[in-house]
């Protein structure tokens, strides 16, 4: 058998290992897939008036905010998911199994990738969740096409990539389960000082360039213009930039922490 087959063989053990080890802790689980369904609900039904007023030149009624709203959610899922995978990979490391299968004959990287396949699936399976919900109270996009939901559905994939690699690197470099949960915590917070929830334009001008210059905003507005027909602009490039520096930074972070020597 070559290098290939052995690692995609690997690879795919480790990943029924992550989705079954899920099953065990189904309240991380469902912590992950509830909470963005919550913070949908609750900015559209509580704090939606308010938010909307930010919206257009004379605010937006709830149908116009929850279009708006709903990329922002669907962003905000994929940072959630990759903080679970922060926690569980800090667990195999610091309960030993790690150090176990470094004795075990099998492709060293399939560890990792299983995780990170696992934690993606997840993060598009929340996202389909979440938008069922969306589409239940109001959410609308007649105006995309195939393609462009093809392309959605992509630029999501390759977000949650680039943030599950990066919290595969917290999670190794995290010396317990609770420090890898407070490591992870950007990942969560980013989409609320994004464009998520308001525009750009709405916010202080001393706060702009810091909702502006970070990973999820232009994501976000990439994913509007997909799914809502609203100018794109340089956000794409910036999007596809970001997701491919992050995933190569998390990448080689990861696999240098993982190929030491353990102590």
């Amino acid at each position: 058998m070559n290098t290939l087959s052995l690692a995609a063989r690997d690879s795919s053990t480790m990943l029924r290992r992550n989705l079954l080890h899920a099953r065990r802790y189904p309240s991380l689980t469902l912590n992950i897939l509830l909470t963005p369904i919550v913070l949908l609900l609750l900015f559209v039904y509580v704090f939606g008036g308010v938010m909307s007023a930010g919206i257009g030149d004379g605010g937006a009624d709830r149908s116009e905010y929850i279009a708006y709203l709903v990329p922002g959610i669907l962003l905000m899922t994929i940072g959630a998911t990759p903080a679970g995978t922060a926690v569980s990979v800090s667990m195999d490391m610091t309960e030993g199994i790690i150090a176990r299968f470094r004795t075990m004959a099998i492709h060293r990287g399939s560890v990792l990738i299983g995780h990170v396949v696992g934690s993606v699936l997840q993060a598009l399976i929340s996202v389909l969740l979440v938008g069922a919900v969306a589409v239940a109270i109001g959410f609308r996009s007649t105006d995309a096409s195939a393609l462009e939901w093809l392309a959605a559905f992509g630029l999501l994939g390759l977000v949650s990539v680039a943030f599950t690699w990066i919290a595969v690197g917290m999670g190794l470099a995290s010396p317990n389960p609770e420090a890898a949960s407070n490591n992870a915590l950007p990942l969560i917070i980013l989409p609320f000082i994004s464009s998520a929830f308001v525009p750009i334009d709405a916010m202080p001008g001393w706060f702009r360039p810091v909702a502006e210059y970070q990973p999820f905003t232009p994501a976000i507005e990439t994913l509007r213009g997909l799914l809502l027909g609203t100018e794109i602009g340089h956000n794409g490039w910036l999007t596809v930039g970001w997701s491919l520096g992050l995933t190569v930074l998390g990448y080689y972070w990861s696999k240098s922490l993982f190929g030491r020597d353990p102590k």
